[in-house]
């Protein structure tokens, strides 16, 4: 039992509901039925919908059935408590006001280490969506922070936040204990004694016993009767079915019994009366007249910090007379910072270079004198410094463009009323109109003398253009009305020297104020001028310079391996390296170890554990063992212990569930496991996965057929077909998918099968992503080819080919992965991506599928398609590609062909060759005969080529290099024939016989090549 004086989690609960209360929030009841998150209350589901304000906290015990363990995972229930606050409109400060709350339940925010993880919310069963974080506190993830963008297919506005706290999480880092059943919820009282049965009991029933049959009937019947209740416009009761449907739904997702095509069609039905209760509801306040429009909400009162959004405002008048009285050489240091909540990491790179070509792109379109733009960036802030910043741009006379002179002036000379008009716009006399050139063509114009504006002037509209202007690849909105950006911008310095820059964007107003950690206890930094910016910044172990940053992680890393006997492999981390330079912005690093005990479960689990889930750096020995120790980034000074200490209870959970998962896998033979995917439903028109299995198995032993394995080969084929996709069933990969295959190979390996099996058990999932590693075993890449040809084929034998940006079952990935195995494997090269299709469509069919002639050749006009997309991506010049786009379909041959031409291009008389042999396809209509009657060829040329064609071998089924030695000497002939010979004689006859001499040299040239790309590509 923890000891008593802890706060206990009901304690917390009372916490939280007077922090919120007292900051202006109403309290409600958890709702009475089940729901998956608090966002499903109709609190927040509902009421984020129209204008009214809204502040509401509340309990919310979740409900979600593919969360069960029988309370055993120390940190997954099937039902776990949250905490659940939405604030509408957004305050401005929303996370300091979160940090506050922490404060409330006792954690020392200055001790542990915080931060905002990139989290994109979406719910696509209620067509809702928000932008926001994962909170961490130590590793763990203790709140979902959401800026709600969409509710029910609306777009919200005002925009509400939502906080989601995790409650056993939270308590068990407070508590200090490992497992959840260990925490005292009341005084006397733990968790485990409180819920244990229950946690348990409900488990066996969302695993073991529900029953499919009556869960498809009922979320029949509850979706029917929601539709019902709109129709009567009673949005309350209609969201209360919608939300026991999701519950029906999720009862059997957790049993297995939900296929990708139903859960596409439920998700649909869902999204639909999601909508429709969402529209309802604001129908329904609308009539009401919105009576909280009206409401008197309280201040929300409290110790957070407001970003300093307001800046400072000064008298225009003030700069313009601190301008005029400076020498027109002065210049000065310009600063900008753009201050912003976490950016996604991938995001920071792009706003730098946003940033940096939008100054430079606008301060180029002006006079103003400058000199080098830099631009830095960490997750909270993008910093620009141009240096000698000019106080004013020079006087300068331009011309202003009118009528085109054949417009302005008559047959006489005299000025047309358009020149009159122009003129009298202008305010000029007509005789001071001049003639001037524009793109070309002569226009009159008048000459204007435009005055240089002040350095204020200028960097001001350049800075709001281009802080309106961020965009990202996912954007939201928050209080601002007028901006969207991938995080809420909450602040602006902008400096001329020690001069403020004066900048409005919507609500935005620049000043002097920087903000440090939103921990420090005085975190607004006033900036005295431009010069001093980055050291301010620096004073606070701010790297602003992503390289800088990158070196101190990478360094620091290094370091704290090296201090156990360690190293990490940087190169091998790379991604994660970059990931965590854009993840804080004062790098901390803190090595922290877990129990050797683990390094017993392989070590891919661990591995990805550690990057996928916590971005820890893996510690390795010099021959690159895995260590028991792991490097993690903290985002500035913390308490080393504290920090290192939750970071490792983090892990340990996660290797405690997957050594459990691992373990219960072991227990259970191969073929059970093969067996068990029999209740995974792949797409309910084409079996479950046990039946794709077998179809992968059959198209496997088809495409064998085009390729001679050996009898070890073949024996290897055989047995890892028969136990293809068998990991699919064990727990550790529905935990883990990415699992997928490393799994298989581990457990084949454990069950005594041999390491060739295994291997092309494994092999089967690559490529994994583009440009990923390909199969290198013939056993393997069979299997992977059939994978893929039958996701392929049927797929588009259902109509559900990709669309757009929309690819949910990642059809190009397989395309590109099928064009990349047959591309690698000179063997594999007699087979087309035709037959593979063929062969699926085969399988298929015997399944009772329909499958059109029109959707295999949609299939194979796809894939082929790819085929150009990975030559271009891989740097092969457009030329070269061309040229063997003819073997787009015969993968594996184009790839030959490719290295043919990188053997012969440089040999002598080779483009001379290639020159002759396009020239003669352009001369020669396509479909001419091979053919041609010798006795019509009289002139010394023609017969001269006959007799060189009569001993030129047929190799259309040769290679380049064959046609090279072949053909060559065969080329000053043709060069005589095309110089001395008219191919398209008057006689028909005699015309007939000279094409069909030139095609006959064509067709015996090797097939596949297209002849006119390929004298480019030696062209270039």
């Amino acid at each position: 039992m923890p000891d008593t004086t802890t706060l206990t989690v009901q304690d917390a609960l009372l916490t939280l509901q007077k922090f919120w209360t007292d900051r202006g929030c109403m309290i409600v009841q958890p709702f009475n039925t089940e729901v998956g998150a608090g966002t499903m209350n109709p609190a927040t589901i509902l009421r984020v919908l129209g204008p009214e304000p809204w502040r509401v906290a509340y309990v919310e015990p979740s409900v979600r059935p593919d969360d069960s363990r029988y309370g055993e995972n120390p940190n997954r229930l099937q039902t776990h408590t949250q905490f659940q606050v939405i604030l509408k409109p957004d305050p401005g400060n929303p996370q300091e006001l979160y940090l506050e709350s922490l404060e409330a339940l006792g954690i020392d925010i200055r001790a542990h280490d915080i931060r905002f993880v990139e989290d994109n919310w979406a719910q696509p069963a209620i067509g809702a969506w928000g932008l926001g974080w994962e909170v961490w506190l130590d590793g763990m993830e203790i709140t979902q922070f959401t800026y709600f963008q969409q509710v029910g297919g609306q777009n919200l506005d005002p925009v509400s936040v939502e906080l989601t706290y995790g409650i056993e999480r939270i308590m068990m880092a407070l508590q200090g204990v490992t497992h959840f059943k260990d925490m005292e919820y009341a005084p006397g009282i733990s968790y485990g004694e409180a819920f244990g049965q229950s946690e348990y009991e409900m488990s066996r029933y969302y695993l073991d016993d529900a029953d499919i049959q009556t869960n498809r009937d009922l979320f029949e019947r509850y979706t029917a009767e929601a539709q019902r209740l709109i129709d009567a416009r009673l949005p309350v009761p209609a969201h209360t079915y919608v939300l026991k449907s999701s519950h029906a739904f999720n009862v059997l997702d957790s049993r297995g019994a939900i296929s990708t095509t139903e859960r596409a069609k439920a998700f649909g039905t869902m999204r639909r009366l999601a909508r429709e209760v969402s529209r309802l509801w604001v129908e329904r306040r609308e009539e009401l007249g919105y009576p909280l429009l009206g409401a008197d909400l309280p201040p929300m009162d409290g110790r957070a910090v407001m970003p300093p959004s307001r800046g400072v405002e000064s008298p225009e008048e003030s700069y313009a007379a601190e301008l005029a009285s400076l020498a027109p050489d002065v210049t000065r240091r310009l600063a900008l910072e753009i201050g912003v909540e976490e950016l996604p990491p991938h995001v920071v790179p792009e706003a730098i270079e946003q940033v940096r070509r939008g100054l430079t792109e606008k301060l180029g379109a002006t006079r103003l004198p400058h000199g080098s733009v830099v631009v830095h960036g960490t997750p909270r802030r993008i910093v620009a410094l141009v240096d000698e910043v000019g106080a004013h741009e020079p006087d300068a006379e331009t011309l202003r463009k009118g009528p085109k002179v054949v417009a302005a002036f008559g047959p006489d000379g005299a000025p047309t009323k358009a020149a009159e008009g122009f003129a009298r716009g202008q305010r000029v006399d007509v005789s001071e109109l001049v003639r001037a050139e524009f793109d070309g063509v002569e226009h009159v114009a008048v000459r204007v003398q435009e005055t240089g504006r002040g350095v204020l002037e200028v960097m001001g509209s350049i800075i709001a253009d281009v802080v309106s202007g961020l965009r990202a690849d996912k954007n939201m909105r928050w209080c601002d009305p007028e901006l969207a950006y991938s995080r809420p911008i909450r602040w602006i310095v902008a400096l001329w020297g020690d001069t403020v820059v004066p900048v409005s964007v919507s609500g935005l107003r620049s000043g002097r104020t920087t903000y440090g950690e939103r921990t420090e206890a005085g975190p607004l930094i006033e900036v005295e001028n431009a010069d001093v910016l980055l050291p301010k910044l620096a004073e606070r172990d701010f790297l602003v310079d992503p390289a800088e940053r990158r070196e101190s992680v990478v360094a620091q890393a290094h370091s704290l391996a090296a201090s156990v006997g360690g190293v990490i492999d940087i190169e091998g981390e790379a991604a994660l390296v970059d990931e965590i330079t854009n993840l804080v912005e004062a790098p901390h690093g803190i090595l922290g170890s877990f129990e050797e005990r683990y390094l017993e479960l392989p070590e891919q689990i661990l591995t990805t554990v550690m990057r996928k889930h916590q971005r820890y750096l893996p510690v390795r020995s010099a021959e690159g063992a895995l260590m028991p120790y792991f490097v993690t980034m903290a985002n500035g000074d913390c308490d080393d212990d504290l920090v290192r200490a939750g970071n490792e209870n983090v892990l340990r959970a996660r290797y405690e569930d997957a050594a459990f998962f691992y373990g219960a896998d072991l227990k259970v033979p191969l073929a059970d496991l093969r067996t068990g995917i029999a209740k995974l439903t792949f797409e309910e028109r084409v079996g479950s996965m046990a039946d794709r299995a077998d179809r992968i198995r059959d198209v496997a032993a088809a495409l064998a057929e085009h390729v001679s394995l050996d009898a070890s080969e073949g024996e290897t084929l055989s047995r890892a077909s028969e136990l293809a996709k068998f990991d699919l069933a064990s727990q550790m990969v529905v935990e883990l998918s990415s699992l997928a295959g490393y799994m298989a190979r581990e457990y084949a390996l454990k069950a005594g099968e041999t390491p060739e099996v295994a291997a092309a058990l494994y092999e089967m999932e690559q490529p994994r992503t583009a440009g990923g590693a390909l199969p290198e075993s013939r056993p393997g890449a069979l299997l992977a080819l059939a994978d893929r040809f039958d996701l392929l084929m049927a797929m588009f034998a259902l109509g559900a080919k990709p669309t757009g940006s929309s690819d949910p079952f990642a059809l190009r990935r397989a395309a590109l992965g099928v064009i990349g195995i047959l591309r690698s494997q000179p063997t594999l090269s007699t087979i087309s991506v035709e037959q593979g299709l063929r062969a699926a469509a085969d399988q298929l069919r015997q399944q009772g599928l329909d499958v059109s002639t029109e959707s295999i050749a949609d299939a194979l006009e796809f894939v082929t398609g790819r085929f150009g997309q990975q030559l271009r991506e891989e740097g092969v010049p457009s030329t070269l590609a061309g040229a063997v786009q003819p073997l787009a379909g015969s993968p594996g041959k184009a790839e030959a062909v490719l290295r043919d031409i990188e053997t012969v291009r440089g040999r002598d008389g080779f483009p001379r060759l290639v020159e002759a042999t396009q020239r003669i396809t352009r001369i020669v209509p396509q479909g001419s005969p091979a053919a041609y009657d010798t006795a019509l060829l009289q002139e010394d040329a023609e017969r001269a080529l006959h007799e060189k064609v009569v001993a030129l071998p047929d190799l259309a089924a040769g290679t380049l290099p064959q046609w090279a030695d072949a053909a060559t000497g065969t080329v000053p002939t043709l060069e005589r024939f095309f110089d001395e010979v008219l191919v398209m004689a008057e006689d028909p006859a005699l015309r007939a016989a000279r094409l069909g001499l030139l095609q006959t040299v064509v067709e015996r040239a090797p097939r596949g090549i297209d002849w006119r790309s390929l004298h480019s590509a030696l062209a270039d």
